[in-house]
């Protein structure tokens, strides 16, 4: 009958399930069925992604190695640079997004933009996926030393600091809470993204309050008094023993490190709807809301300084927390940096989220050992459960390192930076070399700007991993090498070691990808909408 419901269902439901079905036969044409739900909103989405970057915290975390490398001149006008650099990276990362939304992301890119190019595109895959789980492991190991911290702020001479096997055991149960909080919270479709839109909000919330607390406990104690805006907007400091030119680029780590991992939504890019539009909106708004608020975070925290030495030498270690306690006093520092530790793991969680999906992509796609298993999605927790406990398992073993050498896990956690920026590089560079005119239409193009902002983003990603090899001081000694290098070195041997013995075989040859790689290679992807029925 004309006026059935049931006969004539609403439009919004013709074009949600017109959408469904678009974004099912998108993934099929890259090689892939629908194994997760498309449980994330647009909102949900910017909302982890926000939380992954967690860029005013990370700048709060990393203050020390901002003041000494640069100063207040380094902190925020870096900050300026970054920002520009990265939006031009994260729209060139979202216009290939929008051409071929899949879980691996850049790796997969590679291959499709240049079909010859599969040993690049694996050593991508391994680069971007060492990224993720080294950055996994520095926000596990960050939210450890903030808990141990407190105690210092009450205990200051408690003499089991920095004691290994404390340290361990505690990062141990930290990379165990947030894996089976993956585990759980994709149970039901609801949980992880209304999850994800608390910690986003509560993130947000933090900002803040930590911004409104330090500005009203400086002004209204008469014992404490704001940094002239001289030092806040014009001080340089360089205590590297570098020359300035060299301390500026050392001085960008801080800011990269706080906008890195945009690259959070494209490895979650089969678990939105229409991801082809609203991923590069994710991403470039992420990176747009870090920054703003990490550079009014900064001038905060820099007009709040009361002890210039304090936070170069800080007793407990963390320059932003001795910050906090000597602005606000004991009982207040400890209300909030208890919520701030309280949120870090939320955002544990989420950095955790991305991880594992990239980690389960690149199984998928053949190129881990034992891929067949570490692919597969269980049925009753609707989550990649082996990719994940399998990720956990490799973030637990680094905090091995906490018994043995603290220097090698620095320099691990610090690598996940350099790993991640020169995996967003190298699709981009390919692009540039096969020609943009071979990249399949998206809903979202950079036109005529595209060629400018992708050799913008390639010589950025260039020049700052190269400078973020350098260690602190020249001539260092042993303990104060920068061992990045080194480490990343290993990860290379590692690839190169898998891609001999099993990922020349496997990577990207499993029969239905393949079949459906290579009519996707010679066919134009479209996104025409799906007819309506009427």
């Amino acid at each position: 009958m004309e006026n059935d419901p049931e006969s004539n269902p609403p439009l919004d439901h013709l074009k949600t399930a017109d959408q469904v079905a678009q974004d099912a036969q998108d993934l099929a044409y890259l090689g892939h069925d629908q194994a997760l739900s498309r449980k994330f909103s647009t909102m949900s989405m910017l909302f982890l992604a926000i939380s992954v970057l967690g860029t005013w915290s990370t700048f709060a975390q990393g203050l020390s190695s901002g003041i000494t490398s640069g100063g207040p001149v380094a902190i925020l006008w870096g900050l300026v640079l970054v920002l520009f650099c990265n939006i031009c990276v994260a729209v060139s990362l979202g216009e290939l997004c929008s051409s071929m939304p899949t879980a691996l992301g850049q790796a997969y890119w590679i291959f499709r933009l240049w079909p010859s190019g599969r040993f690049v595109s694996y050593l991508c895959a391994w680069i971007n996926t060492f990224g993720w789980w080294t950055l996994s492991a520095s926000q596990v190991a960050f939210m450890a030393n903030f808990i141990l911290s407190m105690k210092v702020m009450f205990v200051p001479d408690w003499s089991e600091v920095g004691v290994g096997w404390i340290n361990f055991l505690l990062y141990l149960a930290v990379t165990l809470v947030v894996t089976v909080a993956n585990l759980v919270a994709c149970r039901k479709d609801a949980i992880l993204p209304v999850f994800n839109n608390f910690v986003g909000i509560c993130f947000i919330g933090l900002f803040f309050i930590f911004s409104l607390a330090l500005l009203i406990s400086v002004g209204v104690r008469p014992n404490l008094e704001f940094q002239p805006a001289s030092f806040v907007f014009g001080r340089w400091i360089n205590q590297t023993g570098w020359g300035d030119g060299v301390t500026w680029f050392t001085g960008l780590l801080q800011a990269a490190y706080g906008l890195t991992a945009f690259d959070s939504a494209v490895h979650l890019a089969e678990e939105i709807p229409a991801p082809r539009k609203n991923i590069p909106r994710v991403i470039w708004l992420s990176v747009t809301l870090g920054a703003l608020t990490g550079f009014i975070f900064m001038v905060v925290c820099l007009f709040c300084i009361q002890n210039l030495d304090t936070i170069l030498d800080p007793p407990t270690g963390l320059p932003f927390m001795d910050l906090v306690h000597e602005a606000i006093g004991l009982q207040g520092a400890t209300v909030l940096l208890s919520l701030f530790i309280f949120n870090g793991l939320g955002q544990a969680i989420s950095i955790v989220t991305t991880a594992s999906r990239l980690t389960w992509g690149f199984a998928r796609d053949g190129g881990m050992p034992w891929s067949s298993y570490f692919s597969g999605v269980n049925e009753t927790w609707r989550v990649p459960a082996r990719a994940l406990w399998l990720q956990g398992a490799i973030i637990g073993v680094v905090g091995v390192l906490y018994m043995f050498a603290n220097t090698v896990l620095e320099a691990i956690l610090s690598v996940s930076t350099i790993a991640l920026t020169i995996s967003y590089g190298m699709p981009i560079l390919t692009l540039l070399l096969v020609g943009r005119d071979k990249l399949p239409p998206g809903e979202f193009k950079l036109g005529r700007f595209g060629p400018a902002i992708n050799w913008i983003s390639v010589i950025y990603c260039a020049i700052t991993t190269v400078f973020f090899f350098f260690p602190s001081a020249p001539n260092p000694a042993p303990a104060d090498m920068n061992y990045a290098i080194a480490v990343f070195g290993v990860m290379m041997v590692v690839t190169l070691g898998f891609w001999f013995i099993k990922g020349q075989y496997t990577y990207l040859r499993t029969d239905d990808a393949a079949e459906r790689i290579i009519e996707a290679q010679n066919a134009e992807v479209t996104t025409t909408p799906i007819p309506r029925k009427v």
